[in-house]
């Protein structure tokens, strides 16, 4: 079956109930947000190709330290801005000449978002349940825009994927992955996150992750089974089609009207 490309602005409901993710309302009715693939289920969604990470206040992410100050370790975050995690917001007290005996350089972390200023100046913190230094495991990194089907509706598919592979998983708001287990099922797990980015856009992805992960000799190989598939993939660096810019030339023309 045919997906549905939409761009940003473009009208893809006339009830302001059906909006999901990717979408905004204007006027009682429902207009695309990103460029993407139109989902119709339970709501009107629309599934991103790619995008940028941007921090905004309570997200949950990975960070990984690049530096550590007097008073800060200084993190990466998969954005063009930099995450500060300030010693005060550690678990507990530290004194500023042993901070890297608790977080170094290299090491990663499940941190949230404390704040973001309008200068995009972004403080984290360690200051809740949950959050901790990484120590084990392996940390993935996918586009964020692909965390919403990383997840699921309501949580489905990490469920799913943590009960088919008995591992544990936090997927981060900035498209870093932690997971942990035996290395075989860690393996497992890569793959069947990797087939989930790659087919993002297509309908009923959760039964096909399903059938990937307890196909019975689970020897599959990822590339063979993706090339398989009828239905076209779309990666992050893809050029958008002529037909596209066309329709975004004929959006921007009635615009200006």
């Amino acid at each position: 079956m045919d997906r549905k490309i939409v761009i940003p602005g473009e009208l893809i409901s006339e009830n302001e109930q059906n909006a999901g993710y990717g979408t905004y309302v204007k006027d009682g009715n429902v207009y695309a947000s990103v460029y993407g693939v139109l989902n119709v289920k339970n709501k009107v969604d629309v599934i991103p190709f790619s995008g940028k990470y941007v921090p905004s206040k309570k997200d949950y992410i990975i960070g990984t330290v690049t530096d550590v100050t007097s008073s800060n370790w200084l993190f990466d975050i998969r954005s063009p801005y930099t995450g500060m995690l300030h010693v005060s917001e550690f678990p507990k007290r530290v004194e500023s000449s042993k901070m890297s005996e608790y977080i170094d350089v290299g090491d990663s972390a499940i941190l949230r978002v404390k704040d973001v200023d309008q200068s995009m100046k972004i403080e984290l913190t360690l200051r809740e349940r949950g959050l901790k230094r990484v120590k084990q495991g392996r940390v993935l990194e996918f586009p964020p825009s692909k965390v919403p089907r990383i997840i699921g509706h309501g949580g489905s598919m990490v469920s799913m994927l943590k009960k088919e592979t008995k591992c544990e998983i936090f997927v981060g708001q900035n498209g870093r992955i932690w997971i942990s287990g035996s290395e075989e099922k860690m393996d497992q797990l890569t793959d069947a996150i990797r087939l989930i980015v790659k087919e993002s856009h297509i309908h009923g992805l959760t039964d096909k992750i399903y059938d990937f992960l307890t196909n019975e000799k689970n020897v599959i190989d990822i590339e063979t089974y993706v090339s398989s598939q009828d239905e076209i993939e779309f990666q992050e660096d893809d050029e958008i089609p002529e037909d596209i810019h066309r329709k975004v030339d004929a959006l921007l023309d009635s615009s200006e009207d």
